[in-house]
């Protein structure tokens, strides 16, 4: 992987848009990016790491603002970077999640991270894929590592190297396992524990399913379960159940065999009894049915001959019942014609009654002896009188419309009489008003005209006074402000010299410091020797490097302060001389009162204004309202002429009409009221004559109907009606009636059957039997059949149940069996990988033997750039042995010592001085990114960085380090050399500069 070019955009402390070009760096091999403290440099490597994998390194991952504070609020987080990969040139462009403002009201909205990910392919830019998992898996698929494993090879962070050299096991195995594909070996040690156990709970199941059959074996059969000795087995592991004792298992299915034979004879001489007592009931039980056989039959026959004497005294009754029954079929022939003369009769009386009432209503108009012609003669001639009047009925109505519209007439000419009156007035009126109101108009637009240049006047005015204020505003501001820049510059210069004078000190007492950290037999840092026979002292009080940067800092604070001051001095100036040149020396009280003129001139052309557009509204509405009032004068002439004409003719139409009526009305009140009068007497004598006719007709059907019942009920032996219905009887009660015959006949027939049986009549001559004396012989066999049926019962019960239960406990120990010898080996093959196993004498994990080998790989390559830097004296030695912190129990094999060859002894990391552990620390993250990249796949790293941690080097030691970093660009590799140390200035000549400033940092590149 080789970069290109980078550019980040309100990315970090970046508030604008930054655009570094590598490949320019990257041709001098070595190049160094430099920045005071907070500048940015890290943020670099952020965003490198942020636009392959979406994260940054380390803990700053957890921090989701990536977004630069200083930037504008509309400006979002962007970085693109162009690199090449397995020789595939790419473009990534990624934006981090962040909060916008709203394009529409107030607050925030959520912009989601984004990434756009192309390849250079044949002249042009070619999209893969807009999707950050996609584009993530892509990148991480052709470099053949993860976020991690990047952040270890490609930038090498000093400071978690320094850690991961002096760490105990646990904290180093924590870094080799996010580097190292190590979790199929860990799931490998998870599985066979999770073996362990779930073999161990399954055997213990299955023992414990198999002690449980026995237990109910003993249940049944009232015996004890065997009890054997327990065998040696291992002590429980949190979460693990022990197998069930061996001995205990193996031996349930004989005993249960010897049960079975001893239950088995018992049962055979329980069936036997049981055999012989059925045999004793079943004698009984015959015995005691007949005797109950006999006393029936001796019952029966008494019982039958009650019955034959009780029908001999109810044989009249029979007698009786059949006569009636005979009566009521002969009556039923001639009822319905009995009840049809009934029905006649009524209708007669009825028609007969309604004949008499209509005669009675027309006697008014003809005498009552009037025949039924007569009647009908009379209906006629009122029926075509009513004929010739329904055509008087329009004429009726005509005049009836004529009188609505008459009226109508009148109150309109009611309205328009005084309308028009009114109309005249308005009229002689209005025009005056009119031409009054145009004049009113003429003067108020003359007036109004003025507002224009009133509001100019106004505005300029306006804007002299405001600027007249901010004149006097900033002179008292210019005068403060070039205060304060005097005192920052004295404050500047005052801390500057602090940090002089700090430094100075600190280099005048170095010697006393280095005298100070001398022991015997210890050597020199700086000439080796292990004698000191007259170190160096001091009483002066010596500064700290801390209390020099900090006095550093300070000053560099103080710097910012007069810096802004100066501007702040130089702007008030050049506003302030903006502001003589537009408005001068002019007081802001003249000028107000100028202001004051101006808008009371400006009210009154608006007043006027205001007026003329009133006066405008009112004229057009004048105007509009005599052009009214002349309309409605013409229309209200029109309206009076045509009322009066139309009002003369419905006088004379109305007067005709009203004399043809009054002829056809003759003496009734009006012309309905005569056909109405015509109609009911018409209908009265219509109804008279159908009343004859219905009387007439239902006469004649009551004498036929009479002489025919008559002919029946002498037919059927009845003399007279009455006697018919006398003898009729309901349908349900000739049911009845015959029901009680044949139960007389049935019952005869019964006693008859009886009295003529045999068996019946032998058992009524012979003796009675002793029923009690049967059913206690009965009930003494079947209680001696019911002890010796139970005592089987519980022998078969037991015997079956017995039966099933060894069935189930041959087939829980076969199952068992397996069970147990896979837990032997899961207990085996885990305690092994785990550690934890006598056969492992190591006692190490089988994860942890394998990131022993991964380390000692790392150490071997780290070894090859730690004998340069440090002249052949240091070499790093992998150990197998449990530091004597590491707690974790199978975590050996990851220590670390540094054996030293000028005293030929194994120290350990933590002894080293500051340097020492720099150059350790970086060949360590050297030969781990070298293992790293060979793990990944051997993905070539064509950029990498290396992150601080130079200004604890000596010069000599400082020349060995670079030599090794010059060795790293080998093949064409650029190395990127993070740090503020001065001394790299003046070594690496390529350098990319990152400057802080009050609004953002900025980077630009110096070759």
């Amino acid at each position: 992987m080789r970069l290109h070019r980078l550019e980040v955009a309100a990315f970090g402390p970046f508030s604008g848009t930054e655009e570094i070009d590598f490949d320019a760096l990257s041709d001098a091999g070595l190049f160094l990016i430099q920045g005071r403290t907070g500048a940015g440099k890290t943020s670099i490597l952020d965003a490198v790491c942020f636009a392959l994998y979406g994260q940054v390194p380390g803990v700053r991952n957890a921090v989701k603002g990536l977004r630069s504070d200083h930037a504008a609020p509309g400006a979002g987080p962007r970085v693109v970077l162009e690199t090449t990969i397995r020789g595939r040139r790419l473009r990534v462009t990624r934006s981090p999640a962040w909060e916008r403002p709203k394009l529409r009201g107030s607050g925030t909205t959520t912009e989601h991270a984004k990434v756009i990910l192309e390849e250079f392919e044949r002249g042009g830019w070619t999209g893969l894929t807009t999707r950050l998992d996609e584009a993530g898996d892509l990148i991480s698929r052709l470099l053949g590592m993860n976020a991690a494993q990047f952040c270890q090879v490609a930038l090498l962070p000093q400071g978690e190297f320094a850690g991961f050299l002096r760490a105990g096991a646990d904290e180093r195995r924590k870094v080799l396992e996010r580097l190292f594909a190590t979790e199929v070996f860990a799931q490998v040690e998870k599985w066979l524990a999770d073996r362990r156990a779930a073999t161990g709970r399954e055997a213990a199941e299955l023992a414990a399913a198999a002690s449980s059959i026995a237990d109910r074996v003993a249940e049944a059969t009232g015996s004890v379960a065997p009890h054997g000795e327990r065998p040696a087995v291992p002590a429980p592991r949190r979460g693990e159940q022990v197998p069930e004792r061996a001995a205990d298992v193996e031996v349930l299915p004989a005993w249960a065999a010897e049960l079975a034979g001893e239950h088995a004879d018992v049962r055979a001489v329980a069936d036997r009894l049981r055999d012989e007592a059925d045999a004793a009931v079943r004698a009984a039980r015959e015995a005691l049915e007949a005797g109950r056989e006999v006393a029936d039959r001796r019952r029966r026959h008494a019982d039958a001959l009650a019955r034959r004497d009780a029908l001999t005294a109810r044989a009249e009754e029979r007698s009786r019942l059949a006569s009636e029954l005979d009566a009521a079929a002969r009556a039923d022939r001639v009822v319905p014609l009995v009840r049809a003369v009934q029905d006649r009769h009524v209708r007669a009386v009825q028609a007969r009654r309604w004949a008499e009432e209509t005669r009675s209503r027309v006697g008014a108009l003809l005498p009552p002896s009037a025949s039924e012609d007569v009647l009908a003669k009379a209906e006629r001639a009122r029926r075509d009188e009513m004929a010739k009047l329904a055509d008087r009925r329009q004429e009726a109505a005509r005049l009836a419309e004529l009188e609505a519209e008459r009226a109508e007439l009148e109150r309109e000419l009611e309205r328009l009489e005084p309308e028009e009156a009114r109309i005249a007035a308005a009229l002689a009126e209005l025009p005056g008003v009119v031409e009054a109101r145009r004049a009113e108009l003429d003067e108020a637009r003359i007036a109004a005209a003025g507002r224009p240049g009133a509001e100019a006047a106004v505005a300029e005015a306006r804007r002299r006074l405001d600027a007249a204020h901010r004149r006097d505003q900033v002179g008292h501001l210019l005068g403060e402000a070039e205060a304060a820049h005097r005192d920052a510059v004295d404050a500047a210069q005052d801390a500057r010299q602090h940090v002089l004078d700090l430094r100075q000190a600190r280099l005048d007492g170095m010697a006393a410091v280095l005298a100070e950290e001398l022991a015997d037999g210890e050597p020199c840092r700086v000439c080796g020797s292990t004698e000191h026979p007259a170190p160096v002292t001091s009483l002066a009080l010596i500064p700290t490097e801390e209390q020099v940067d900090e006095a550093q800092a300070a000053a560099d604070r103080a710097q910012h302060v007069r810096e802004d001051a100066a501007r702040r001095v130089e702007a008030l100036r050049t506003e302030r001389d903006g502001l003589l040149e537009t408005v001068g020396e002019a007081a802001a009280d003249a000028l107000a009162a100028d202001l004051a003129e101006a808008e009371d001139l400006l009210a009154a052309a608006t007043a006027r204004a205001a007026e003329a557009d009133r006066l405008e509204s009112e004229v057009h509405r004048d105007e509009r309202e005599l052009e009214r009032v002349r309309d409605a004068r013409d229309g209200n002439v029109r309206a009076l002429t045509e009322n009066r004409t139309r009002r003369a003719e419905l006088d004379a139409e109305e007067k005709r009409l009203r004399a043809a009526l009054d002829e056809a009305r003759g003496t009734d009140p009006t012309l309905e009221a005569r056909i109405d009068r015509l109609g009911r007497e018409a209908g009265a004598l219509a109804e008279a004559m159908d009343a004859l006719r219905e009387a007439d007709r239902a006469a004649e059907e009551l004498a036929a109907a009479r002489a025919q019942a008559k002919a029946t009920a002498e037919e059927e032996g009845f003399r007279t009606p009455e006697e018919v219905l006398a003898a009729a009887m309901p349908d349900e009660d000739q049911a009845a009636l015959r029901d009680r015959l044949r139960r007389f006949d049935d019952e005869e027939a019964l006693v008859r059957d009886l009295l003529a049986d045999r068996a019946l009549a032998e058992a009524a001559a012979g003796p009675a039997p002793d029923l009690d004396a049967l059913e206690a012989a009965l009930a003494e066999a079947e209680d001696a059949r019911t002890g010796a049926a139970s005592a089987a019962d519980r022998a078969r019960h037991r015997c079956e149940r017995l039966a099933r239960l060894r069935a189930d406990l041959g087939a829980a120990v076969r199952d068992w069996r397996p069970a147990a010898e896979r837990y032997r080996v899961a207990e085996r093959l885990a305690g092994l990988t785990s550690g934890k196993h006598a056969a492992n004498r190591r006692s190490m994990s089988l994860s942890a033997y394998v990131l022993a080998a991964r380390l000692e790989q790392v150490v071997a390559a780290a070894n090859e750039r730690l004998d340069r830097m440090s002249g052949g004296r240091y070499a790093l030695v992998h150990t197998t042995d449990k530091a004597a912190g590491d707690r974790s129990h199978g975590a050996g094999g990851l220590g670390l010592r540094v054996a030293d060859a000028w005293t030929g002894l194994d120290r350990d990391p933590v002894t080293l001085s500051g340097g020492e552990s720099f150059i350790c620390s970086l060949s360590l993250a050297l030969g781990l990114a070298d293992v790293v990249t060979a793990e990944a796949g051997g993905a070539e790293i064509g950029t990498l960085f290396v992150d601080e941690g130079f200004g604890s080097l000596d010069e000599d030691t400082l020349d060995e380090v670079m030599d090794v970093l010059d060795g790293l660009r080998d093949g064409g590799r650029a190395v990127g050399i993070v740090s503020h140390v001065a001394e790299l200035r003046a070594r690496i000549p390529a350098q990319l500069r990152v400057t802080k400033e009050r609004g953002g940092s900025t980077a630009r590149i110096v070759v």
